[in-house]
């Protein structure tokens, strides 16, 4: 948006936008003519027009514009013409903008048609501490309510699955069996063997200062059986699977199917949710297993190829280590987790709103509040265990 002149003032200065310069001078018949010259842009320094607002508090009759000198200009100019005549109205000035630009003199006349609501510019008063503290919490207790109603209505449905009423399909059950159990499976085992892996080493180097290298088999084991199986996977799982239920379920919601149902009288929890939570719950503690025994494995790598550890005796130290009631302690973690990460994702997708950016929105809060609750979960039954002596 730049007249003929400024494209001609452009060619003269490549070295970037002049310095915009708003100067004043009294016109013959008495009126306030205001000089524009230099670049009115955005990208230009700060314009001068200290002389020009002078010159109008203590102008009388008109006020006009001389752009002969001006070069480029964009909605800067427009600002500055647009408080001109914010000024000579307030002062009972006529304003008179022929000496604007034609595109100029466009956009003033629109912008002065269209009077500003009374209102616009109220900015809200920054929040205090004791604000803002309410404000986390009232929100905290929002979410904290939905949780249990979701909850309590899983409950519900389970019921109505235990006593032949649900409208659960077996297949949808076997279809999450699939795909949270035999498709994840490889990456569950992945990152549990470099788990014991790392497990391994960092033992390696505080058990090594007291030549008590052979317990690292001890180490590796406990840790993987009792806990870091479950968690990772559960980790994992929160990611792979958990935002694969969020999103599936917020698109269904932004697509209206979810109103769908309920207008052909079946439950999304039982149709929905329940499939999901049932089979992800499943798969937990047998994808536990297998991390268990790859982080052994990634642990008696260390031991046996790095730290030259016998494989027998390594065997042998990491049976004695394992009790059986680590196991069942890890399984009830993986349990655990998977019914907190799948119905974490249900109804973050099904409470999602109707646009892309919900849906997206959506499935970030259930990875991160499905780890989360992965972690209290974890540190409420270590604490538990500590208090029954197991």
């Amino acid at each position: 948006m730049a007249s003929a002149r400024g494209a001609h003032y452009a060619l003269a200065m490549p070295d970037g936008p002049s310095t915009p310069v708003a100067s004043a001078r009294a016109a013959s018949d008495g009126s306030l003519v205001i000089a524009l010259s230099g670049d009115w842009t955005l990208s230009a320094p700060e314009p001068e027009r200290a002389a020009a607002r002078a010159a109008l508090a203590g102008a009388r009759g008109r006020v006009g514009f001389d752009a002969g000198g001006l070069g480029r200009w964009d909605s800067r100019l427009l600002a500055f013409a647009a408080e001109v005549a914010a000024g000579a109205e307030a002062r009972g000035l006529e304003l008179d903008p022929s000496g604007l630009p034609e595109g100029a003199r466009r956009l003033l006349a629109l912008a002065r048609a269209v009077p500003e609501r009374e209102g616009a510019r109220h900015v809200e008063p920054e929040s205090g501490v004791i604000e803002r503290l309410g404000a986390v919490t009232r929100e905290l207790w929002t979410e904290t309510r939905e949780s249990l109603a979701f909850l309590g209505a899983a409950v519900v449905g389970l019921g109505h699955l235990a006593t032949g009423r649900a409208r659960t399909r077996r297949e949808d059950v076997l279809l999450v069996l699939q795909r949270t159990g035999p498709e994840a499976l490889l990456i569950v085992c992945l990152i549990s063997a470099l788990v014991g892996l790392i497990l391994a080493f960092v033992g390696a180097v505080q058990l090594s200062l007291f030549g008590a290298q052979i317990y690292i088999a001890s180490l590796v084991a406990v840790a993987m059986v009792r806990v870091m199986g479950a968690v990772m996977t559960g980790v994992i799982l929160a990611g792979r699977t958990g935002a694969a239920f969020a999103a599936e379920l917020g698109s269904m919601e932004a697509n209206e199917e979810i109103d769908a149902l309920r207008t052909l009288g079946i439950d999304p929890i039982e149709f929905l949710v329940l499939p999901r939570a049932i089979g992800l719950t499943l798969m937990m503690p047998l994808l536990c297993v297998f991390a268990d025994a790859m982080g052994v494995l990634g642990g008696a790598l260390v031991g046996v190829a790095v730290l030259g550890l016998e494989p027998a005796l390594y065997w042998s130290t990491t049976l004695e280590a394992l009790q059986l009631k680590e196991f069942w302690i890890g399984l009830v973690h993986a349990t655990v987790f998977g019914v907190l990460i799948a119905l974490t994702g249900c109804r973050k997708g099904m409470q999602a709103g109707r646009s892309a950016a919900s849906v997206g929105s959506a499935t970030t809060s259930a990875v991160v509040q499905s780890i989360v609750h992965i972690v209290i979960a974890t540190a409420v039954i270590t604490v538990v265990c500590d208090l029954l002596g197991v």
